[in-house]
């Protein structure tokens, strides 16, 4: 488009107030700038829109045909501009939300209702997956990361972090005997994942270090599966805290070798795209997620 928002309300205001000085008066600008835009605009149109006297200005027959379009296209502009006010007084439209299956069912499906009884007006839309996922490609407004991060395209806001901890159920341990020392595990079913590799470096003091690089006797790629297998007695696991807390608080799952567990957190982040204001929708649902997981 040729023609600037700036130039079609030069243009209005002249004719509203039927002077360049006083439309000059009411944008805030000096006569000489509401002078040159009208200007910009005949040249653009190549028309010409009002016939300035020494007494008036008049509207062409051209000026007043183009005259009823800038008025709409200004009140189209103002209410849009309206509505993102409405917008961010109180949120609506899609939110698609992205994140791996333990995280979306132990945290975020938990604060659902809480966060649709907030804001009623916003559509989620919750999708899972255990691979990190190009949010442009999967359409998707913020994404939960766990872990380091590497993509440096993407914004990110920190919402917590959780713990690492070794467990065991109380019948894995009853069948097998549970682990004095870190040596001990070699004679375990240590349950693993199939990608990163750096998720199967679990946090165990040795005399080589703060961390013990397990070979799994069973690998999976989601976190929830380990967790229902470890459940079900299938051997030892390194899951964060969010997974656990419930197994643990009930006594389903058990710490192991606590005495050379290392605390070791593992950041959770939410990364989107954001080349202006981040959308409200978006503000909204990052605040009250990071505000229940602090809690």
């Amino acid at each position: 488009m040729k023609t600037t928002l700036d130039e079609l309300l030069a243009l209005t205001r002249v004719v509203d107030t039927g002077s360049i000085t006083a439309a000059a008066e009411q944008l805030g600008q000096t006569t000489s700038g509401v002078s040159r835009a009208l200007s910009r605009l005949e040249e653009k149109l190549e028309v010409t829109l009002l016939r300035r006297t020494t007494r008036r200005l008049e509207l062409t027959e051209e000026g007043a045909t183009f005259l009823a379009q800038a008025r709409r296209i200004l009140a189209s502009v103002e209410e849009a501009e309206e509505q993102m006010a409405l917008r961010r007084q109180q949120p609506a439209g899609r939110l698609r939300v992205n994140a791996a299956s333990p995280f979306m069912l132990h945290v975020v499906v938990p604060l659902v209702a809480g966060f649709r009884e907030r804001y009623p007006q916003i559509e989620l839309e919750l999708n899972t997956s255990d691979q990190i996922i190009d949010l442009l490609e999967q359409r998707t407004d913020v994404a939960i990361r766990i872990g380091a991060l590497r993509d440096s395209t993407l914004h990110a806001r920190p919402l917590g972090a959780n713990r690492l901890r070794v467990l065991a159920s109380p019948a894995y341990l009853a069948r097998r005997g549970t682990p004095q020392s870190v040596d001990d595990l070699a004679g375990h079913e240590l349950l693993g994942f199939t990608q990163p590799d750096s998720l199967n470096q679990w946090p165990l003091r040795t005399a080589d270090g703060d961390t013990w690089a397990i070979t799994p006797s069973l690998r999976a790629s989601s976190g929830e599966t380990l967790r229902q297998l470890a459940l079900e007695g299938g051997g030892i696991v390194c899951l964060a805290d969010f997974m656990t807390a419930h197994d643990r608080a009930e006594g389903r799952l058990l710490p192991v070798l606590e005495a050379h567990t290392v605390e070791v957190r593992q950041p959770v982040h939410a990364v989107y795209y954001r080349n202006t204001a981040l959308a409200s929708r978006i503000g909204c649902f990052l605040d009250y997620v990071g505000e229940r997981m602090r809690a």
